[in-house]
């Protein structure tokens, strides 16, 4: 099977791998199906489990081959690292101010960026989860992009790890969307079809990220730190504080260790 995913073309292993990630947002909107509560413990440490991969993935699949790219240039390795890191943050936090969202569990009132006069709580909340997609997906994508363009420190199956990485830390954020939907008395396929909803961006994301660097090799460097820095800028601003807003502050920190751990542990031994 692995075979036959390393002789498609780059394109069509990004897509893949994307349609793998969405597949795991769906899953965990599935639950909806079983239950119309989660228990809020596991919720939250599911939450600080998938900051910790997020973390992990920006280091070890991102910003560490950003930095070894970038050896020998005519600059200095970290400029390249320190731009595109900082570029990334910077993006999401404009993307923050401007698209209306709502962060799972909050009430209405406390809807963040542009706020239309008539706010519908689904569409919000579909809006927060696509803002944490939109840079793993393009981490995935400049991942597979770095793969194509033949760099010596990019490899399939490191962006293979942080496919499997990314779709990991997926589960959960479509659980956050369709169980909070579904017990203020929307129905559990409608739930469902907006809590996988959010997971659609990252193919879109990715195939981006893909012809970015694809075609404009000198940029890898950036691309990957600006993946990396938006993913941060969504761990420090959104997931580990909605993982520790309900005082699970000791069973988030581990389970962002654990998280952190395994994501290790996949690109060290696939990468």
């Amino acid at each position: 099977m692995f075979d036959f995913f390393l002789a498609l073309d780059p394109l069509y292993q990004t897509i893949l791998a994307t349609l793998y990630t969405w597949g795991m947002t769906a899953l965990g909107a599935a639950l909806v199906f079983t239950s119309k509560n989660v228990n809020q413990k596991l919720m939250d440490s599911m939450l600080g489990f998938a900051g910790g991969v997020m973390i992990a993935a920006s280091f070890w699949s991102l910003l560490a081959p950003a930095l070894e790219m970038a050896e020998g240039g005519s600059t200095p390795a970290w400029i390249p690292a320190a731009v595109g890191f900082m570029l990334g943050g910077t993006f999401l936090w404009s993307v923050d101010k401007v698209i209306p969202h709502l962060h799972p569990n909050a009430p209405i009132d406390a809807a963040e960026g542009y706020q239309p006069k008539k706010k519908k709580r689904s569409t919000l909340l579909v809006l927060a989860i696509t803002l944490h997609n939109i840079p793993e997906g393009l981490a995935v994508g400049v991942a597979f992009g770095a793969v194509a363009s033949g760099s010596s420190q990019a490899t399939i199956s490191g962006a293979v790890a942080l496919a499997i990485g990314m779709g990991i830390q997926n589960f959960p954020e479509g659980l956050a969307v369709s169980m909070p939907l579904r017990r203020e008395g929307m129905s559990r396929r409608k739930s469902f079809k907006y809590g996988q909803l959010s997971g659609m961006v990252e193919p879109i994301s990715a195939v981006i990220g893909l012809l970015a660097v694809s075609y404009i090799e000198p940029l890898l460097p950036y691309a990957l730190s600006f993946a990396a820095g938006a993913m941060i800028f969504v761990v420090a601003e959104e997931v580990i504080p909605g993982s520790q807003e309900e005082g699970n502050v000791d069973l988030a920190s581990m389970s962002l260790m654990i998280g952190f751990t395994i994501m290790m542990i996949l690109d060290v031994a696939l990468g």
